[in-house]
């Protein structure tokens, strides 16, 4: 495709036809949108066309060079996406029209918020938009989404004509904590006891924890990690998205963005969580334990990771998607945010009419989670 104003727009079906520094120039650091991150997903096969996953990579170059770009896949299933749309497939079922393969902006497998439309300035993002259509157009697919895009990204897709959707989030917010202590004093009293009675309860069962990031992280340190990983799943009745060689990948092309933190018992492992960290923010991501042990969840997946976060100054939390129970650790409602386009006009005017009442539901829970909030009101 040409437009009139010297941009070439691509579509790429691998990032192998980009480099590395090119694309990553275009992320702001963001780990999950980096070319490390998307590569390995692809070279490992966990999001491929074989898995559901067929990329669809949109670039626009200005006189030869990158000057932006949108992560895009075409979908033959709404699985590993974290914004649900499966009424929406049925319906489409129902009329005897196919919803699948519809194209998805989202980083596979992965509930976080972050840029989608990589470029940087409003009208180059807002091309991008346009191109995604355009594709979607072409390709005959019945819909384009958008999930978890950075604020910037929505205001685009809103003065583009997508429909927006909310949804919500618990995050954690570094209101300038000097300390761990300091945090726990900006917390009602319930709370800060039920904090540090979980904290009590995991430190006389006699466990300690233990961080270890990028070089450091042992190949025993991965294998024991992506053991609990697995276990996580099996006990849910499923199957991990995500394989051993996947992680190996990620470590060693981009270990300066993880921090694995241990529990260990008895100089023993016995659960792990991995977070991500990017420039202002921390992402929790993966967890399992072989030993229950109570109190351990909150504290290795949130108190931990948010007294690191604390010590190094980091500005956010995201404590990944679901849990009106993190409210209780420090956690607040966040709103999220996914965009969308249907080809078909009678089915976009149902969704829009859903998507209002569904947006006003959202906005009163929303509201209502602020209500109980875990801080102390300050006095007028």
């Amino acid at each position: 495709m040409e437009s009139h104003l010297e941009i070439a727009v691509e579509v790429l079906e691998s990032l192998q036809a980009i480099a590395p520094d090119e694309w990553n120039a275009l992320t702001d650091g963001n780990p999950f949108v980096g070319h490390q991150f998307l590569h390995g997903l692809h070279t490992s096969g966990c999001a491929s066309p074989r898995t559901g996953w067929a990329p669809r990579y949109l670039v626009i170059r200005r006189q030869g060079r990158v000057a932006g770009a949108m992560l895009l896949y075409a979908k033959s299933h709404s699985r590993g996406e974290y914004v649900f749309d499966h009424a929406w497939a049925n319906a489409y079922h129902h009329h005897g029209m196919p919803y699948y393969p519809k194209l998805v902006s989202a980083v596979p497998f992965s509930a976080v918020t972050g840029p989608r439309l990589l470029a940087a300035n409003d009208a180059d993002k807002a091309i991008l938009v346009q191109a995604a259509l355009q594709v979607a157009q072409q390709m005959g697919v019945s819909s384009l989404h958008v999930l978890f895009p950075s604020a910037s990204d929505v205001d685009v897709l809103r003065k583009a004509g997508l429909m927006l959707r909310e949804g919500v989030q618990f995050h954690w917010i570094n209101a300038g904590y000097a300390t761990f202590d300091q945090f726990l004093a900006a917390l009602t009293r319930e709370k800060r006891k039920k904090i540090r009675q979980d904290h009590r309860r995991v430190a006389d069962a006699g466990v300690t924890f233990r961080r270890v990031a990028g070089d450091a992280i042992t190949r025993a340190d991965l294998d024991f990690f992506y053991a609990c990983y697995a276990l996580t799943y099996e006990n849910h009745g499923s199957s991990p998205y995500l394989t051993k060689a996947f992680f190996a990948q990620i470590q060693a092309s981009m270990g300066q963005n993880l921090l694995l933190i241990l529990a260990e018992q008895d100089g023993q492992p016995i659960a792990a969580a991995l977070n991500f960290v990017g420039p202002g923010a921390m992402y929790g991501r993966y967890w399992g334990t072989t030993t229950f042990v109570s109190g351990l969840h909150f504290e290795l997946c949130y108190m931990q990771a948010i007294a690191y976060c604390i010590e190094t100054s980091i500005a956010v939390f995201e404590g990944g998607a679901q849990g009106e129970h993190k409210l209780s650790r420090g956690l607040q409602a966040t709103p999220t945010w996914s965009a969308h386009w249907v080809a078909d006009r009678r089915f976009e005017h149902a969704i829009k009419e859903f998507l209002g009442q569904e947006t006003a539901q959202m906005d009163d829970y929303i509201d209502e989670l602020a209500e109980r909030a875990p801080f102390k009101r300050v006095a007028e």
